[in-house]
């Protein structure tokens, strides 16, 4: 794939929709129809494939037994057809509300109209008729009404409430359409439209605001788009409706997965709208990857063969017109501040309950535990601590273990000391180099000669040991083994196999991301779960390069470092995330990572995070990390996450055990995702692309 494909959005499987607000003037469709056209061309310019303008927009909705009028009906017809022929020069298809008259009947309908076409025209299905709401005095529900055509505006179009829409040439954009009151009901229209195949719902409002409702929209919006694993893109009335005895706000949103992408002021005074990417191909993949949801439609009797699927051509773009979406750098730890805490505490507490409950079970009381005075062990210790608090058992049965090895530095082992001690646990030191010494001469290894050779085995043989000192005292003390191996590791086979830090009786931190734990840390520090001696021995531990600290350091050894030999974690986690939460190719997986990365002015950061270690990445940067990891992650380690020891699960998206939510086999190849990578991702971006589409972050 050349480099202007590659920055394209639909090479990707996004579509670009918009939900509008134009101001109306009570029951004059021409001023209407000016207002949509307005923003329709404003959306062509911005590239947009899909717009959503309020129910009955064209007419206004508030105007009662004027909806009755044939002048009027007649001239929202005429400024129908005007649309349509407009139209044929926009991109954007456009879902327009409109009265619309048919067999002596007046329908609340959506009108779809794309490139000079009436598509289809959709009456909404259930009609309100309670408190302020009159709306069966003047129309016919649309409950029902399947199969028919309708004659409008010059033209013959599929009419009906069983009517898909789809693009030709972009196979996940598929929309259904629904109106108002339709999601109030206990079954949305929409519901059936997601089992039958759209992936985007749209739905034309008016909804008249009182104090409270925006809430209520936003969760419905967030809880069907959740149910039926798709986008839903709403817009309500906004301005210029008639106040005669209601109000209106304008609220407009979009949502994905539960997740709002993007919305519209409320109360505006003029025209608005909101725009947002939505991803069609990770609801997709999210639906293939949850039986559940193929269940639903065979339980009802799979809806797609009551639909009509309308086809239309809408041409993807070959060049970039940049990313209209917010794509977090850290994708397991949240930008906003009081989510992070929420997480924090949450997956805190997932932590200690799983390994008090394994304490419970075996009725052990003791844990063994290596303290490295790194991050991992570090956090391990920590939750060990909050679990034999909650139990009320003496801190003292926490049996740590320094276990210095031939690179073990002053500053790590001074930490880990100093944890150990504020914690108040049992602390000892084991140094491993004599029996290492020993082992590596029965090997006759070259560094038993005096040779700096510091190969695999010899760092094997130091984390072996030390895996094997946990395992005696633990035999000898009657002690649990824990675990301090974290996910990013499990992920990349960092990590020493069977008789290594693979292996524990339980691993507290196997579900938690490397880029996670750092901020948990930091969580521990804040909430103050701890003293402050404690607090500070953290801090420091916070500044120590991530090392494995199995090589000395000489002359002409500098120190260690995990992230020059496999990648930076903060990318390796982001690539995690996407490929095995979701299943996205790795062309899509570096896009995202290059929107991400590749600016550190640009968007949000997560809490903690010093403007020094804000780093930004070339797309060659990501290309050559994300190598590595398909490399180690499809090819050269599944063996070890086959073999992997009990971890409760902690985050979604955030477990490899072969138990849970991944299984592969360990004998595999990582020939198709290299492939697909070299394929379809360039070494490098032109910079006229770069600047297209600058500040996708937010």
């Amino acid at each position: 794939m050349t480099a202007a494909p590659f920055a394209s959005i639909h090479s990707h499987g996004f579509i670009r929709v918009a939900a509008c607000t134009p101001r109306v003037a009570v029951g004059d469709p021409q001023l209407n129809a000016q207002a949509t056209l307005a923003l329709a061309r404003q959306g062509h310019v911005e590239h947009v494939d899909l717009m959503i303008f309020p129910e009955l927009g064209l007419s206004a909705y508030a105007i009662d037994d004027l909806l009755l009028q044939e002048a009027l009906l007649d001239d929202v017809e005429r400024e129908a057809h005007g649309l349509i022929e407009a139209s044929s020069a926009l991109r954007p298809i456009l879902v327009v509300g409109a009265p619309v008259r048919r067999n002596g009947r007046l329908y609340n309908c959506a009108l779809i109209i794309g490139h000079g076409q009436l598509l289809g025209v959709v009456p909404k299905s259930y009609l309100p008729n309670y408190r302020e709401y009159y709306e069966k005095r003047w129309f016919a529900p649309g409950a029902g009404v399947v199969g028919h055509r309708l004659a409008l505006a010059g033209t013959n179009a599929p009419f009906g409430t069983d009517l898909l829409f789809r693009a030709a040439e972009l196979q996940d954009f598929c929309f259904h359409v629904e109106i108002c009151e339709d999601f109030w009901a206990p079954l949305p229209p929409s519901t059936a439209g997601a089992l039958a195949g759209a992936l985007i719902l749209c739905n034309l409002s008016a909804s008249n605001i009182v104090v409270g409702k925006a809430d209520e929209r936003a969760m419905l919006c967030a809880s069907q788009s959740v149910r039926c694993q798709a986008a839903y893109v709403y817009s309500a009335a906004g301005p210029g409706e008639s106040t005669t005895d209601l109000a209106w706000d304008g609220q407009a949103t979009i949502h994905e997965l539960g997740a709002q992408l993007a919305c519209t002021e409320r109360f505006p005074k003029e025209s608005q709208w909101t725009v947002a990417d939505v991803d069609v191909q990770r609801l997709r993949l999210e639906r293939m990857r949850t039986p559940t949801f193929n269940d639903a439609a065979v339980n009802e009797s799979h809806p797609e063969s009551r639909f009509r699927q309308v086809d239309f051509s809408h041409p993807a773009a070959e060049h970039d017109i940049g990313l209209r979406r917010v794509i977090d750098r850290f994708p397991f730890v949240p930008d906003d501040p009081a989510r992070l805490d929420r997480d924090c505490y949450e997956t805190f507490n997932i932590q200690a309950q799983g390994l008090m409950q394994r304490l419970r079970a075996t009725g052990i009381e003791r844990i063994v535990i290596g303290i490295s005075g790194g991050l991992d062990s570090t956090h391990a210790l920590l939750v060990a601590a909050k679990a034999f608090d909650t139990l009320g058992l003496p801190r003292e049965r926490i049996l740590g273990f320094t276990l210095p090895g031939f690179g073990t530095s002053d500053s790590t082992r001074h930490n880990a000391w100093e944890l150990m001690r504020a914690l108040g646990i049992t602390a000892e030191e084991i140094d491993i180099q004599p029996l290492a010494r020993q082992m590596l001469a029965d090997l006759h290894h070259p560094f038993a000669r005096g040779e700096e050779v510091f190969d695999v085995t010899f760092e094997n043989v130091q984390a072996g040991l030390r895996t094997d000192y946990l395992f005696r005292a633990a035999n000898q003390r009657n002690a649990l083994v824990l675990g301090t191996s974290d996910l990013s590791e499990l992920a990349l086979g960092w990590c020493t196999y069977g008789v290594g830090d693979h292996m524990s009786h339980y691993n507290v931190n196997g579900s938690l991301a490397k880029t996670l734990i750092q901020h948990l840390v930091r969580w521990v520090i804040a909430s103050g779960q701890f003293d402050a001696a404690t607090s500070a021995t953290l801090r420091a531990i916070l500044e120590t390069q991530i090392s494995p600290e199995l090589v000395p350091q000489t002359n002409r050894q500098t120190l260690q470092g995990t992230e020059s030999k496999i990648g930076p974690y903060e990318l390796q986690d982001f690539n995690l995330f996407h490929i095995t939460r979701y299943g996205l190719p790795p062309s899509k997986v570096a896009f995202l990572a290059w929107h991400a990365w590749r600016s550190s002015a640009a968007g949000v950061w997560p809490e903690g995070i010093a403007p020094r270690s804000r780093n930004e990445y070339t797309l060659d940067d990501i290309k050559k990390w994300l190598r590595i990891f398909l490399q180690r992650f499809f090819e050269l380690s599944q063996f070890k996450r086959s073999a992997l020891p009990n971890s409760p699960k902690v985050i979604s998206g955030g477990n490899l055990s072969p138990r849970g939510d991944w299984r592969a086999p360990s004998d595999g190849t990582a020939a198709v995702w290299l492939r697909e990578l070299d394929l379809n991702v360039p070494d490098a971006v032109p910079e006229q692309l770069n600047d297209s589409s600058a500040g996708d972050l937010g």
